[in-house]
């Protein structure tokens, strides 16, 4: 950050809670893949339990479905991580009177997403308090044409006095309103 620019790096799918997660997947996908198809072939591949004794029709079948569907989803965040999905930065320039938003996505022809908006065209900034069972605290960038962008991923700021004071000097530096929404 310097007087003229502010860049806030972000991070994508490369987060410890991904791995930890995609590594549990895997290896309760695998296992209830292989208890299903041992429970198809009558023969035990699993050394933790006996697993040859289920019946196919219908526990071996949900066993094999339910494994399937977790380590596909292993194998999709695994993707993600890969190729860094949501990584990025925001960049807030007092030179070139630009806010330019850069993400990652999926690879393929638009796999880079640059967003620019002129200072003049910001209306204000929202500062959005969720609070209850699944809290969550983000900064949206609010456009004249009502368009709300939010500037962090939910799961980067979640403590809500940082969050509020990043939303007050970004306020300033734009010199623009901040707004608050709890809700």
């Amino acid at each position: 950050m310097t007087n003229e620019t502010i860049k806030d790096d972000i991070a994508g799918a490369r987060s410890l809670s991904n791995i930890i997660i995609t590594v549990v997947l895997l290896i309760a996908g695998a296992g209830f893949f292989l208890a299903g198809i041992s429970s198809y072939l009558h023969v035990n591949l699993l050394k933790v339990t006996d697993t040859s004794t289920i019946t196919f029709i219908p526990q071996g079948i949900a066993l094999l479905f339910y494994g399937t569907g977790a380590i596909g989803i292993a194998t999709y965040l695994i993707l993600t991580m890969v190729w860094d999905v949501g990584s990025g930065y925001n960049e807030f320039s007092k030179l070139d009177e630009l806010v330019r938003i850069v993400r990652l996505g999926f690879p393929g022809k638009n796999r880079k997403v640059f967003l620019s908006y002129e200072f003049k065209n910001v209306k204000n900034l929202k500062l959005l308090l969720k609070q209850g069972l699944n809290p969550r605290c983000n900064i949206l960038l609010v456009l004249k044409d009502r368009r709300e962008i939010p500037l962090f991923p939910p799961q980067i700021l979640l403590n809500p006095s940082e969050t509020e004071k990043k939303a007050i000097n970004l306020s300033n530096f734009l010199n623009v309103p901040l707004e608050s929404l709890v809700i």
